[in-house]
């Protein structure tokens, strides 16, 4: 057989993973990392970044829901309460393996693309047991770490090209082993590409430690390896003699009997598949998994498209807005969840809240979700200038919302509304006590006309709002 000339060394390797095949992830880790490197962070600024995107946010709270990361069971409905059940880390944590699986899909994962992710999500399962039994805590980076141990393998079958298929055809001949392929086709092995992946992305020190031969037992990275080795021997079955020295490997770390740690792993086997699943990635191969007696996994349905109402989880994030508001969360918090409320339930299209100025001389947008969101915070910025005929300044006057409509705007008052937002069918609603409003919501269809039915709903939870705000007042 016939290989190519290495054209790419590994520094060109990551460049082209980085640059070209997964720039999208790369920008959302780099959000996700200055979130989790700065403590000084809101919930309410890492439930932004999650809910920019909503097939993430989708699988964010799907995953939040399995009994694998909620394990109080509590029920959660937004990426807010996510953040209070789960633990901002968990929640940025399980953001950034989304991220990755849906950027590795993107690039048309099969063959070995899809046994590798397979075999890292059964790793990374079997690793956080395995770390909980130790008592060593930390088990979504354990989780994490474990899933991207391999994220150079992946990487490189999904968007490898000539390569991968030159790889794949040597490796098929089974005269060569694993690595020793790697290094005539590519000239370096892939688990090179990993660690300089995770260097490059910044995706946490104990992959880093793993993949850099660091490890000393201990802050999980034993663990991560065990986890790789049982998901990769028990592939031939779990009565094979790989699957039972790998299994006896971990029994050993835990100082657990066989018999017991076998019957784990199989039952962590039948986890792997469902959270795969909820991923949206490959379950892990027949032999690992069937000898578990997991059927296939289904994932749970999808949350509703953007833009269509949902009266049931309306009522469960008021109920959550209303749990907040009793235990006095930070107040950024509650107005973040309400913002998510009228997102998802009410179905606004693009959703913004603004707060008054200490000196209550202007109005300056805080926060915004949906198409343009950013654009929109930035430029919501108005003065107070008490014009009674002025929508904004009317608002916080009167302390009355209004429900923007084409006759509306065509009447003096709304120019500088639709000047920043461009859009003739909006809610517009003041929140803040009987006597002190301090700031707005804003919320449009980007165009779409409006119902009163979506006019009722936004109302109520300004009002939750406008409670919170209060409860506030009286804790100061």
């Amino acid at each position: 057989m016939t290989l190519p000339a290495h054209p790419l060394d590994l520094t060109g390797w990551i460049e082209r993973i980085r640059g070209r095949d997964m720039p999208v992830f790369g920008r959302t880790v780099e959000s996700l990392r200055t979130l989790l490197s700065d403590d000084r962070v809101s919930a309410s600024t890492l439930a932004q970044v999650i809910l920019k995107d909503a097939p993430m946010t989708a699988k964010v709270l799907r995953l939040a829901n399995s009994a694998f990361f909620n394990t109080s069971r509590q029920t959660v409905s937004t990426v807010s309460r996510a953040i209070v059940v789960l633990g901002f880390n968990p929640v940025a944590q399980i953001a950034l393996s989304v991220s990755l699986i849906d950027a590795l899909l993107s690039g048309g994962v099969r063959g070995r693309a899809e046994a590798e992710m397979a075999r890292s999500f059964h790793a990374a399962v079997q690793a956080r047991w395995a770390a909980a039994k130790r008592g060593e805590g930390h088990g979504e980076e354990v989780f994490i770490a474990a899933l991207l141990t391999r994220v150079g393998e992946m990487a490189f079958w999904c968007f490898g090209g000539d390569q991968a298929r030159s790889l794949d055809g040597l490796l098929a001949q089974g005269r060569m082993r694993e690595e020793d392929a790697q290094q005539v086709v590519l000239g370096f092995p892939l688990r090179h590409l990993s660690a300089g992946l995770v260097r490059e992305w910044h995706l946490g020190a104990l992959a880093q430690a793993v993949l850099e031969g660091q490890s000393r037992g201990r802050n999980g990275e034993q663990a991560v390896l065990l986890g790789h080795r049982l998901a990769r021997a028990s592939e031939q079955g779990w009565d094979a003699p790989p699957a039972r020295q790998a299994v006896q490997a971990l029994a050993d770390y835990l100082e657990l009997p066989f018999a017991a740690v076998l019957d784990a792993a199989r039952a962590n086997a039948a986890e792997a598949a469902r959270i795969a699943s909820s991923f949206g990635a490959p379950a892990p191969p027949a032999g690992a998994a069937a000898s578990a007696g997991s059927g296939p996994a289904q994932a749970d349905p999808a949350a509703p498209p953007v833009g269509v109402a949902d009266p049931h989880l309306q009522l469960h994030i008021l109920h959550d807005v209303a749990a907040m508001t009793l235990a006095q969360a930070p107040l950024d918090d509650i107005l973040q969840m309400v913002l998510e409320g009228l997102y998802r339930g009410v179905g606004c299209e693009r959703v913004l809240v603004a707060r008054l100025s200490a000196d209550r001389s202007e109005l300056q947008g805080r926060a915004a979700i949906g198409s343009g969101a950013e654009a929109l915070a930035a430029s919501f910025v108005f003065s107070m200038d008490g014009e009674p005929d002025d929508l904004l300044d009317a608002a916080i006057d009167s302390a009355q919302g209004c429900w923007l409509t084409p006759s509306r705007a065509a009447q003096p008052g709304a120019e500088r509304l639709l000047k920043v937002a461009g859009s003739r069918h909006a809610y517009l609603a003041p929140f803040g006590t009987g006597s002190r409003q301090v700031g707005v919501f804003y919320a449009d269809g980007h165009g779409r006309a409006l119902d009163e039915a979506g006019w009722h709903a936004f109302q109520h939870f300004v009002l939750q709002a406008s409670l919170a705000v209060g409860l506030s007042l009286q804790g100061q």
